[in-house]
């Protein structure tokens, strides 16, 4: 069996990955949360950005968490139509369960279809990532933990659409989102746990692409897109401050009559 490293730059990339995980998290929510305060096709488009600020959020949290991973004997290189896919499952199923959430009339059945879509989806998105990883060798998974992984996906991802419902302070979402930030952290890190791998060693140029090559690039874009978004979000009006504005509007045009 080879060492497997799940921190080789130290603590650098779990702290940074939590911190993407976070800001996915809390932009996702604070999307959610104005689209159940919007109608028509504005409601739609804050769930689409919903869904791609915690699809982006989460699959930049894996693989910048993959960059601090190794095993000892065997380079390590990624397969990039497969990781491609993983973001997009990511964004796809996240989104569906967003949606149920968003449009649905029954919140309680909305809440549990959207929190287990969702949750498979987060888990779908590390084991097709995981799925992409190209090595000498052998991996295989302890079923175990890969079940208890899926099951925190799941429930965090419960927990965080319940918030969006329920929770409307923007301290409160704050919160929330560490929260998820954290779960999602523990998902991919007891996922990662569950792995074990039987090095082969062969002097065979390995497929695909480093992580330095294809997988930093790619985070560092995502990442440039959350934040810019987190700023359109921060300085967008609320559906209150849109109301309040217009009901100061009302006597200005009454008197100019």
């Amino acid at each position: 069996m080879g060492h497997l490293d799940h921190a080789a730059f130290g603590w650098l990339t779990p702290a940074l990955s939590y911190v993407m995980a976070c800001i996915g998290a809390a932009l996702g929510l604070r999307c959610t949360v104005r689209a159940l305060g919007a109608s028509g096709r504005s409601r739609r488009n804050w769930l689409l950005t919903a869904a791609s600020a915690i699809g982006t959020g989460i699959w930049t949290m894996h693989f910048v968490a993959m960059l601090g991973f190794s095993v000892s004997g065997t380079d390590i290189r990624y397969d990039v139509p497969l990781t491609i896919l993983s973001l997009l499952v990511a964004m796809v199923v996240v989104g569906a369960g967003v949606f149920a959430v968003g449009y649905g009339r029954d919140r309680g059945r909305a809440l549990v279809l959207g929190g287990l879509t969702t949750g498979l989806g987060v888990a779908s998105m590390h084991y097709l990532g995981m799925a992409a990883l190209r090595l000498h060798g052998d991996v295989t998974y302890d079923p175990v933990l890969v079940g208890i992984s899926v099951l925190i996906a799941v429930v965090a991802a419960t927990a965080a659409l319940w918030a969006a419902l329920n929770i409307k302070s923007p301290i409160a979402v704050a919160v929330a989102s560490l929260v998820m930030g954290g779960a999602v952290s523990s998902m991919h890190y007891t996922g990662m746990i569950a792995v074990g791998v039987r090095v082969l060693p062969s002097g065979d140029l390995l497929p695909g692409a480093t992580a330095m090559q294809f997988i930093f690039p790619l985070a560092v874009g995502l990442g440039s897109y959350l934040f810019l978004t987190s700023a359109f979000v921060a300085l967008s009006p609320t559906a209150g401050e849109r109301e309040a504005s217009a009901s100061a509007q009302r006597p200005v045009e009454s008197a100019a009559r």
